[in-house]
């Protein structure tokens, strides 16, 4: 069950040569899901190869390099014949700005566009398998951040012991699994506790967009198997970041070991970095000792499951 993480953009509100604003695709098990739209993210999904065929687009808030791409990207959907409905998820209050922002240039989409409204603490996608919430984050505007939380999965189960209990090999060993109960060759029942472990986490993905350092996200965040945090800033600019409610890479790695996260991404990188952006990444890593990665626009990352590391 693959669930893999495309960087379409990881600059900061001014885009770079390097870097585009805002975009992060998510693809899980062929379930395609996009958080935030900056400018120049249907480019992006070109570019790097993830496709146009979102089903959900999740908006943290509404400053323009989270959103100004989705005027274009609905527009190229319909230029391709799109027919699915798209549903774009957004904070309570900001429906009606993004239906105008839809609809910017005169444009009637081809296909519904439906803007649904989540608070932070709701549940935007309940899907087979997994759902995605939203959570307050603290910015200069509205804005909250997602999380996308698998099921847990069945426990291992125990082959060479449910045939020493006499289950015949065959289609008895899904139904145990699945945790039905079946009839051994001798005519007992065996109970999938005999023979299934105790269940498995599934992969949490967090995605904070631009946010001071909060409580809630080392909440949301603990134990994920990757969080991806704003890191606008380095030390340097520590009061920037405060000032315009950004967070720098050190705050993000902070979080992210506060958190028992298994692996941090830091983005939102700021302009002001785009000759050599490593203070970012290094100063995150004096505060947390996971996996650190400072993503490059078009960056490709496969989340493994926690017990197994696929």
């Amino acid at each position: 069950m693959s669930l893999r993480v495309t960087f379409l953009g990881t600059g900061g509100a001014v885009p770079t040569t390097e870097r585009a604003p805002s975009a992060l695709f998510a693809n899980r098990e062929g379930d395609r899901l996009l958080f935030d739209c900056g400018e120049g993210t249907q480019r992006g999904m070109m570019r790097f190869g993830t496709g146009f065929g979102i089903s959900h687009l999740f908006v943290s808030h509404l400053h323009g390099d989270h959103v100004l791409g989705i005027p274009g990207l609905v527009q190229t959907l319909g230029f391709n014949d799109r027919t699915d409905p798209l549903t774009i998820h957004c904070p309570p209050g900001t429906e009606s700005d993004l239906r105008d922002l839809v609809h910017a240039v005169g444009h009637d989409p081809a296909f519904e566009v439906r803007i649904e409204p989540v608070a932070p603490g709701e549940v935007a996608l309940d899907a087979n398998g997994y759902e995605v919430r939203a959570f307050e984050t603290e910015h200069r505007t509205r804005s909250q951040g997602y999380v996308l939380e698998e099921d847990d999965r069945p426990g291992r189960f125990d082959r060479p012991k449910a045939e020493e209990l006499g289950v015949p090999v065959g289609p008895k060993f899904g139904r145990l699994h699945d945790g039905e109960p079946v009839e051994a060759d001798d005519g007992t029942v065996v109970e999938p506790e005999r023979v299934v472990g105790p269940p498995r986490p599934g992969r949490t993905l967090v995605y904070t967009a631009d946010t001071r350092p909060r409580e809630r996200t080392v909440e949301v965040a603990d134990g994920a198997d990757l969080l991806v945090h704003d890191a606008t800033f380095a030390d340097d600019m520590a009061d920037r970041a405060r000032d315009t409610a950004h967070s720098t890479g050190r705050e993000a790695g902070e979080i992210a070991a506060r958190a028992n996260a298994r692996r941090l991404a830091l983005v939102h990188v700021s302009s002001r970095y785009a000759a050599d952006a490593s203070p970012i990444r290094r100063e995150a890593r004096e505060a947390f000792d996971g996996e650190c990665l400072l993503p490059d626009d078009g960056d490709l990352v496969e989340v493994p499951f926690p017990d197994t590391g696929e």
